[in-house]
C-alpha cells in the first residue's frame, strides 16, 4: 500500500512519534494506523506518543549567533522547572546551532533534517529529548536573520529566555547599539520598524476609530480632522519601534538614537515564551507536586 505524507501526518499527531518513525511504522503494517500506533508502542515510542496530546506552553528563547547569521527560536515544554534543566538548555543550543548552519524555510523542514547535517533528524533529537526529560517537548517558530560584514546583530534574552529579541542594524558594526535597540524591544513591543511598515488599511481603521471618538466628545467637525491626524502620531508611537522613546534615554526617539550611530534598524524578531497559546489552569502547588511525583 503506498503511505502517502497524509497518513504520515495523521500518525504523527495521534502519537507525537517522529514523522521517519511514523513512516516507518506505517510500511512495516501496511498502511494499518492501529497497527501502526502499536507498532510505535512495542518499539519504545510511547513516552513521546503519551504527552503528545498535553499543552506544552512553557520554554524558551535562545539566539545563536555564527558569523554573518544568526537564529531566534523558541521551544516550548509542559513547566517551567524543565528550563532550567541542562539536557534542555543543551537542546536549544542544538536545535539553533543546526538551524543557523542548514537554514531550513520553515519549522516542519527543520524537524525533517538531519542534524547538522548527520546522523538523526532534530525531530528524533526531540523525541529523545521527550523520553529523557519527561515532559512534551516542541520547537514553536524561529526567525532567521543574515547580514554583511559591515552590519551588526543585536541578541537579548530578558528573565532567563522569557522573552528573546534579535535585530539587525545596517551601517554599524557596534554590536552594543544593536544590544540596546533589542533591549528596548523587549520592553516597550513594537509591531513594526516604521510608519511605512503599518499596512494602509490599518491605518484608516484607526483614523476612523479616532474621528468617531473625536465627534462623540462634541468637538466640532472643523477641527476634528485635525485631532485625528495628532492623535494618530501616539497610535504610531505605540506600535512603531523608530517613533518611541528609547528607554535607555526616554529624551529622544529610538531613531534619534539610531542615526546618532550612523545606523538603520533592518529587522527585528521579538518572541514572548507562549504567547497566544493555551495555558494549563493550574495552580503553582500543583505544578510543584506534579514534579515531585515523576
Amino acid at each position: 500500500m503506498a503511505i502517502t505524507a497524509k497518513m504520515v501526518k495523521e500518525l504523527r499527531e495521534k502519537t507525537g512519534a517522529g514523522m521517519m518513525d511514523c513512516k516507518k511504522a506505517l510500511t512495516e503494517t501496511n498502511g494499518d494506523m492501529e497497527k501502526a500506533i502499536n507498532f510505535l508502542r512495542e518499539k519504545g515510542m510511547a513516552s513521546a506518543a503519551k504527552k503528545a496530546g498535553r499543552i506544552a506552553a512553557e520554554g524558551s528563547t535562545y539566539i545563536e549567533v555564527d558569523n554573518n547569521t544568526a537564529v531566534l527560536i523558541e521551544v516550548n515544554c509542559e513547566t517551567d522547572f524543565v528550563t532550567k534543566n541542562e539536557q534542555f538548555q543543551e537542546l536549544l543550543s542544538d536545535i539553533a546551532k543546526h538551524i543557523a548552519s542548514q537554514k531550513p524555510a520553515d519549522v516542519e523542514e527543520a524537524l525533517q533534517q538531519k542534524l547538522h547535517g548527520e546522523g538523526e533528524t532534530v525531530d528524533a533529537l526531540i523525541n529523545t529529548a521527550v523520553s529523557k526529560i519527561g515532559e512534551k517537548i516542541s520547537l514553536r517558530r524561529f526567525t532567521l536573520l543574515t547580514k554583511t560584514d559591515q552590519d551588526a546583530f543585536g541578541s537579548y534574552l530578558h528573565m532567563g529566555g522569557r522573552i528573546g529579541v534579535l535585530t539587525l542594524l545596517e551601517g554599524t558594526t557596534d554590536e552594543a547599539v544593536a544590544r540596546d535597540v533589542a533591549m528596548h524591544i523587549a520592553a516597550v513591543n513594537p509591531r513594526y520598524i516604521s510608519r511605512d511598515d503599518v499596512a494602509e488599511d490599518e491605518v484608516s481603521r484607526e483614523r476612523e476609530v479616532l474621528k468617531t471618538q473625536a465627534l462623540n466628545e462634541g468637538k466640532p467637525e472643523k477641527i476634528v480632522e485635525k485631532m485625528v491626524e495628532g492623535r494618530l502620531g501616539k497610535f504610531f508611537e505605540e506600535i512603531c519601534l523608530l517613533e518611541q522613546n528609547f528607554v535607555k534615554n526616554p529624551d529622544e526617539k529610538v531613531k534619534t538614537f539610531v542615526a546618532n550611530n550612523n545606523a538603520t534598524v533592518k529587522a527585528f524578531a521579538r518572541y514572548e515564551v507562549g504567547e497566544g497559546m493555551e495555558k494549563r489552569e493550574e495552580n503553582f502547588a500543583d505544578e510543584v507536586m506534579s514534579q515531585i511525583k515523576k
